[in-house]
């Protein structure tokens, strides 16, 4: 409440000072001092009904904006009121003078404050924490490179929302990737559905948490009654809670649940304070905000000093705004508008506020995001970012080397056109480097958010897509099918080589649209060794019975892709 009280207060200086200006130069002084102070009262209690509502943060933009409105507002109603007691219904000289004086101020402040904000953009730029890596690193063969959409497990936690006790009062909150005992979950508090839902249940019952990495789990609902929430009213909403200690800090989205190692929920959220006298955000000095549930205690701290049990202390929504930032004004406003030189535009293809959140392999979470030339027409991407959600660091995955790469738009658009008498859509693109190639990974969703499949799209060419039911199952079918076109110079990245040497037992050669592809197996080996003809041309004519030395990529999936092969009488 010590917040609203003092914006309020703040915005009333300007009036403040030409309602004394008025009052002295006035003949009827006492009458104007009563009705001036009238008006005080009545602006002031609808000027604090509108920052309770509104949660107007304590900057000098918001500031300026709030005194030139409750000054004209002010004015007006003081001449209107004292103009009545007059003969002639003509503004006196002194009100002419104010609202004149408003004006002029508007005609200066509102511009400036635009002006300063442009000119700010390139502080907000270098205020980025980031950095330029010319290539992704490759997965390797442990990795499991998706995770379950968001539309998908809304969808099955909503069928589940019946075990919440009186859940005609609620409906599913905001959903949140995290990491709880190893796994990677989504989080969902429920939330009130309306105000006579709260007035009614006064406090929610709990949240529902469903993997994120395997399509065949089921919700759970975790009991934890929780009074201050998003869907709350009055005090007991969180961001009026947060507002109410920090007034002149931003709120960056809408607050989320994180659970701790004791299954206790907590709301977080990003909170920065603007650069200068504009509200551009310094990314430098990003907090977060750390609110209980029960008793609305509210930590605030650096967002790389978050406790442990927070994944994501950068909001999906400042990972946004870090992108539009570091994309667009690479050289400037000027240059986003005109030449746009090294200008890179985010997609907007993201499952929350157009990132998309992923773990890597160290347990750690990232906002996805692929960038695209501001070209029109032009469905190539120029790289990707990935954004540390706790310490907000931006890296930018430069795809120079990957040139003629599509973005996540068109990998969806080849999901899209699939099944077109399904109406199913792609959903969550994530470019991967998979075997030293750029691939885009797709959930296929059908019109009610429900998994149908995965879709392995190599991102430099729109016609090798391989769907398939499993994770596991379409990398494997997917990185077979790389191994088999002899487009490929390699299809085993930076993976440790091992050299196997044999009898051939079994040899078949197939035709590839590109070229023929050799399969054999060795004696006394289950393994199935693949190999392209444009690498050795020789191998065409394996036989049962040769003898053959080779380096090979064995996966544990019982396949070999054979890099170098020697085969006694015809190599040697």
């Amino acid at each position: 409440m010590t917040g609203i009280i003092l914006t309020t207060i703040l915005a009333f200086i300007l009036y403040f000072v030409l309602a004394a200006i008025i009052i002295v130069k006035t003949k009827n002084s006492k009458s104007t001092l009563k009705t001036a102070v009238a008006i005080f009262i009545l602006l002031f209690i609808a000027g604090g009904v509108a920052n309770y509502i509104l949660l107007i943060p304590i900057t000098i933009p918001n500031m300026i904006i709030a005194n030139l409105v409750i000054a004209l507002l002010g004015i007006l109603m003081l001449y209107g009121i004292t103009a009545m007691n007059l003969e002639k219904k003509k503004m006196p000289g002194n009100y002419e003078a104010a609202l004149g004086l408003i004006i002029l101020l508007g005609i200066i402040a509102i511009p400036g404050v635009f002006i300063l904000g442009i000119t700010t953009l390139d502080n907000t730029y270098e205020s980025i924490n980031k950095q330029e890596v010319e290539e992704a690193k490759p997965l390797n063969k442990d990795d499991t490179p998706i995770t379950v959409s968001p539309e998908y497990a809304r969808n099955k936690v909503q069928k589940s929302m019946s075990v919440v006790p009186n859940t005609q009062f609620y409906d599913l909150g905001k959903l949140q990737v995290q990491k709880i005992d190893g796994n990677i979950v989504f989080v969902a508090p429920v939330e009130f559905t309306g105000f006579w839902k709260y007035f009614r249940g006064k406090e929610t019952e709990g949240y529902f948490t469903i993997s994120a990495t395997d399509v065949n789990a089921q919700p759970e609902f975790v009991e934890s009654k929780m009074k201050y929430t998003n869907s709350s009213y009055f005090n007991h909403n969180i961001e009026r809670t947060i507002y109410t200690k920090y007034p002149n800090y931003i709120q960056s989205g809408e607050p989320q649940i994180e659970v701790d190692e004791n299954g206790k929920p907590w709301y977080v959220q990003t909170l920065y304070q603007p650069i200068g006298l504009t509200n551009k955000p310094d990314m430098e000095s990003m907090r977060v905000a750390v609110v209980d549930p029960v008793t609305s205690d509210t930590k605030l701290v650096d967002i790389d000093e978050a406790p442990d049990f927070i994944d994501g202390s950068l909001s999906s929504e400042m990972a946004t705004d870090q992108n539009e930032y570091y994309g667009k004004y690479v050289h400037g406003w000027l240059n986003s508008l005109f030449g746009k030189k090294d200008v890179k535009i985010p997609n907007e293809s993201g499952t929350e506020s157009s990132v998309t959140p992923i773990f890597d392999e160290n347990g750690d979470m990232y906002y996805f995001t692929d960038m695209a030339s501001p070209k029109e027409n032009i469905d190539s991407a120029l790289g990707y970012t990935l954004i540390n959600a706790r310490t907000g660091e931006l890296t930018y995955y430069n795809s120079k080397k990957n040139t003629g790469i599509m973005d996540s738009k068109g990998a969806k658009e080849i999901v899209n056109k699939e099944f077109p008498e399904k109406k199913w859509e792609g959903s969550m693109p994530i470019l991967y480097n998979i075997d030293g190639n750029p691939t885009w990974v797709v959930n296929v969703l059908d019109p009610n958010g429900l998994f149908k499949k995965y879709a392995y799209i190599k991102a430099s060419d729109a016609d090798f897509v391989v769907f398939g039911d499993s994770a596991r199952e379409t990398l494997e079918a997917y990185r077979l099918q790389l191994a088999q076109d002899p487009s490929n110079v390699s299809a085993t990245g930076e993976s440790e080589l091992e050299k196997v040497t044999g009898e051939v037992n079994r040899a078949l050669v197939t035709t590839q649209k590109n070229g023929q592809v050799i399969q054999f197996l060795l004696k006394g080996d289950k393994t199935i060794y693949t190999i392209n003809a444009g690498k050795a041309p020789l191998a065409l004519f394996l036989q049962p019975g040769d003898k053959v030395e080779l380096e090979a990529n064995i996966r544990d999936n019982g396949t070999g892709i054979v890099e170098s092969i020697s085969i006694s009488g015809l190599t040697e």
